[in-house]
C-alpha cells in the first residue's frame, strides 16, 4: 500500500547516528523532535544502534517490578527511560530507528499513523528479502487486543512477547517493536528491527516470580520473536539493513531522504538532555503518570 505524504512533507532528512549509550539516544531522539516542532530541522528518520547494550522501558513502566536491574548490573547493560509507551526492550543486537514529522502532516489517530509508518518498514524488509507482513486487526478491534482475551504468557513487561497492531510479522514471528508518542503536534515513532533474538537474554533482565516463569516466558518469546538472520538464513549488517527500510519509507510513503547531520542546536540539547533527564536516576527510576 502506498502513502503518499502532502508536497510540503515530502522531503525529509536521513540521519545515522551510530552507536550510542542508552541516555544519548534517547535524547537525540527527544532533541529531534523538539527541533522539528520548531521548524529548525525537516521531518527525519534516523538509525542507531546501542552501545554498551541496554534496557529501555515504556513510559508508563514501572521500573523496580518490571525490570531485574541486579541482571542488568552483571551483565553491563544500561537502563534508561524512553518517552515513549510501551513494554521493555534488550537493545543489543538490532538496529534502531525513529521518525519525527508533525502531525499535521501525518493526521489521523495513533494507529493511524503507525500503519502509514510500518508501510515504510515492510517496504524495506521486503527489499531485503524478508517476507514480512503487517499484524492486521479483525474488523472489530479499536487500537489494541483485549487483554481479557490475551493468553496469561504475553501480558508481560516484554515488547517482544505480543504483536500490537501493524507491527512487523514474519510468519507468526514479531521482528519489529516500536511504539509512539506525541508532543507539540509533532510525532515521534521509534522502534527495534531485531537483527538477531536471544529470547534468554530478553527474559532475564524482566522480573519474574520464580526461574520457572523466567523460563516459560523465553520459550514463549522464542514462539513469538524472531531476528532478520532467522528470516534470511543469515545475519545481516546494520548498514545493510538501514540501505534497504531507507529506500522503503521512499517507496511507500513517496519521500525524499537527503543524508545530513543534527543540527548543532540538536546535538547541544542533546547533551543537556542527557545531564538533566535521560542519565538521572530520578527519571529513570519515577513511573510517569497516565
Amino acid at each position: 500500500m502506498n502513502c503518499p505524504l502532502p508536497p510540503e512533507a515530502r522531503r525529509w532528512r536521513l540521519l545515522d547516528t551510530g552507536a550510542g549509550s542508552a541516555a544519548w539516544n534517547m535524547a537525540v531522539d527527544e532533541a529531534m523532535l523538539w527541533a522539528h516542532t520548531r521548524g529548525v530541522v525537516p521531518p527525519t528518520l534516523r538509525f542507531f544502534t546501542w552501545r554498551p547494550p541496554a534496557v529501555s522501558v515504556g513510559y508508563f513502566q514501572d521500573l523496580e517490578t518490571e525490570v531485574d536491574l541486579g541482571v542488568c548490573r552483571a551483565r553491563g547493560y544500561q537502563v534508561v527511560r524512553r518517552p515513549t509507551g510501551g513494554r521493555a526492550v534488550l537493545h543489543d543486537r538490532e538496529l534502531t530507528y525513529s521518525v519525527v514529522i508533525r502531525q499535521a502532516h501525518l493526521p489521523g489517530s495513533v494507529v493511524e499513523s503507525y500503519r502509514a509508518l510500518s508501510q515504510g518498514l515492510l517496504a524495506g524488509l521486503r527489499r531485503l528479502g524478508v517476507l514480512a507482513r503487517l499484524s492486521e486487526p479483525p474488523e472489530t478491534a479499536l487500537i489494541e487486543p483485549d487483554p481479557a482475551a490475551t493468553p496469561a504468557y504475553w501480558r508481560s513487561a516484554a515488547c517482544f512477547e505480543v504483536p500490537t497492531w501493524y507491527e512487523l510479522l514474519v510468519g507468526e514471528k514479531k521482528v519489529v517493536g516500536s511504539a509512539q508518542t506525541r508532543r507539540w503536534e509533532t510525532i515521534l515513532q521509534h522502534g527495534a528491527i531485531l537483527i538477531a533474538f536471544d529470547p534468554d537474554a530478553a527474559a532475564a533482565v524482566l522480573r519474574w516470580p520464580d526461574p520457572a516463569s523466567r523460563r516459560r516466558a523465553a520459550e514463549a518469546m522464542a514462539r513469538r520473536a524472531c531476528g532478520l538472520a532467522d528470516a534470511l538464513g543469515r545475519e545481516p549488517d546494520p548498514a545493510e539493513v538501514a540501505r534497504a527500510v531507507a529506500a522503503g519509507f521512499e517507496a511507500a510513503l513517496g519521500v525524499r531522504l537527503e543524508p545530513g547531520e543534527l543540527t548543532e542546536e540538536e546535538a547541544g540539547r542533546a547533551e543537556y538532555l542527557v545531564a538533566s533527564k535521560y542519565a538521572a536516576a530520578a527519571w529513570t527510576r519515577a513511573r510517569q503518570a497516565r
